[in-house]
């Protein structure tokens, strides 16, 4: 098992690692739409669902993964009325990969954000 930390993407806010590796297999951590500064970025779910995506990005590059190999995808949100404008952003990233999906509507996100993604990858491992 290894840990997978990246400076390009926000540092945990808690006792947990960005990401961890274990048998090819990379299991990110819930992404917030935090810049890697740790800054909450404000605005709109997209606005706030790109920065995830930015950050999900620099944790599978790290790992050794892309989305492009991601099987499983765990989506947090806040408001179920947002739910078509964030699927319109996941469907960017992620084109014609459609990896398996579970969408929560939550009460409250660390951060008071809007959305929080977590991922389960292959790696090149």
């Amino acid at each position: 098992m290894n840990y997978v930390a990246t400076t390009n993407a926000p540092q945990a806010i808690g006792p947990y690692a960005q990401a961890v590796k274990a048998n090819g297999v990379v299991y990110t951590s819930g992404q917030l739409p935090m810049t890697p500064d740790g800054l909450l970025v404000e605005g709109t779910i997209e606005e706030q669902t790109h920065q995830v995506f930015a950050n999900l990005k620099a944790v599978l590059e790290e790992a050794g993964s892309s989305l492009e190999q991601v099987i499983k995808a765990t989506v947090f949100i806040k408001d179920m009325n947002e739910f078509a404008a964030l699927n319109d952003v996941y469907a960017q990233h992620f084109g014609s990969h459609t990896p398996a999906r579970s969408t929560v509507e939550v009460a409250r996100l660390p951060k008071d954000a809007s959305v929080e993604i977590e991922v389960v990858a292959l790696t090149a491992e």
